[in-house]
């Protein structure tokens, strides 16, 4: 059967409404952005995927003007009671993204690929929306982490369709499982466009520099983040295919990072 689109996806994805979750996302994905290419202040910030809009908000903070597009009305609908004087809401599909060519200077695009029918035809026109000099952060699942980032099912996400649908099924989660996602590989050539800076090993090693403290908590978390910050980063490279969840920054240009050097700097994603 052929993949219809997502709508009203906040009407049964709850954590598309879990606000401080959002919010603490947010900051983690401005921390990466002015990490890279420093202030987003002036500068126009389209949220593709925004749903109820807490992250778009939190975009419109630090940006001049934020433009938030979904296909899901109900969180739309939401998002515009509430942060429409700030945010520029608009319904839209992402294979046909209602802006000019190079008109917007920084995309979000985080942990949406798996949800559209066709996520190259969003990445192709997030690159031809994105300014010359633009930057496009994304936070890409990984179909190779072990623990299914949605129904919190292991090993969900490797299996063929018809087994992960019988799968879902009988432990109630839903009626048959939607997401697709794609390995690095898959996911380096949906990207190939791009050229792409990887921040998930700086983020896991100096999640305090990221906003995202809440990821390693008490002394286990001191330990993980001081053996994340020693560990050669040649080791850490072998456990790549198996991060459940990237972070990386593209650009359509050659771009280097502005940030201060880290313990575990970005390292540039080699293209396919």
């Amino acid at each position: 059967m052929a993949r219809q689109k997502q709508l009203e996806y906040s009407e049964f994805q709850a954590a598309m409404l879990d606000e401080a979750k959002r919010r603490r996302k947010a900051a983690k994905i401005i921390a990466v952005l002015e990490h890279f290419r420093g202030s987003l202040a002036g500068l126009t910030v389209g949220d593709v995927g925004c749903s109820a809009g807490f992250i778009a908000d939190e975009l419109a903070a630090v940006s001049k003007h934020t433009l938030g597009v979904d296909i899901d009305v109900p969180g739309l609908r939401k998002a515009a009671d509430r942060f429409g004087e700030r945010v520029a809401f608009v319904c839209g599909d992402g294979t046909a993204l209602p802006f000019p060519d190079g008109s917007v200077d920084v995309l979000v695009f985080n942990h949406i690929y798996e949800h559209v029918v066709d996520p190259d035809a969003v990445v192709a026109e997030m690159h031809r929306v994105l300014a010359d000099d633009g930057v496009l952060y994304l936070g890409l699942g990984n179909k190779l982490g072990i623990m299914e980032p949605h129904y919190k099912l292991p090993f969900l996400s490797y299996l063929p369709e018809r087994a992960a649908d019988r799968y879902v099924r009988a432990f109630g989660k839903a009626d048959h499982y939607y997401e697709r996602f794609r390995t690095r590989r898959g996911l380096r050539r949906m990207l190939r466009a791009f050229h792409v800076w990887d921040y998930t090993f700086p983020v896991l090693a100096t999640p305090e520099r990221f906003a995202g403290g809440e990821l390693f908590p008490g002394v286990l978390g001191k330990i993980a983040r001081a053996v994340l910050g020693l560990t050669p980063r040649a080791v850490l490279g072998l456990l790549l295919p198996l991060v459940p969840t990237y972070i990386w920054v593209a650009t359509k240009r050659p771009a280097l990072p502005a940030g201060a050097r880290l313990p575990q700097p970005p390292e540039r994603v080699r293209p396919l």
